[in-house]
């Protein structure tokens, strides 16, 4: 069972759970105003350890798109396979217009359909 540390709280989690599931299951109201399919980066996080080495293609190209490449991570694009350690960065905490409503819950399974590349090839491609 994958540990994941979060701002310094650590919980066990369920192999293959998605990350932005699990962050929102500890306690903290992370962002996923798209339903958790890629398309509105609100539910990301910057790692401190266990950055995973791969990406779907759908995370690329948003983070590419909003400049946030190599900034953050799209915890909805994530799966808890192994320790990590990570700090939301977009939370009804720091975004009280929100009024406590960080979005549609996300699916079980990564969407968009999930083709996972490593980040490396994805970045040799530009």
């Amino acid at each position: 069972m994958p540990k994941l540390t979060i701002s310094g709280k650590t919980i066990d989690v369920a192999q293959g759970k998605r990350l932005v599931l699990a962050i929102e299951e500890s306690g903290i109201a992370l962002g996923h105003r798209c339903g958790g399919n890629a398309r509105c980066t609100t539910c990301r996080v910057r790692f401190e350890a266990g950055e995973p080495e791969t990406m779907t293609q759908a995370e690329y190209i948003r983070l590419s798109e909003t400049g946030l490449l190599g900034e953050a991570r799209l915890s909805c694009q994530i799966v808890c396979d192994h320790d990590m350690s990570v700090i939301p960065l977009v939370t009804a905490d720091t975004r009280p217009e929100w009024e406590g409503d960080t979005g549609p819950t996300p699916a079980e399974q990564v969407t968009p359909a999930t083709e996972w590349f490593l980040l490396e090839d994805l970045k040799a491609n530009d």
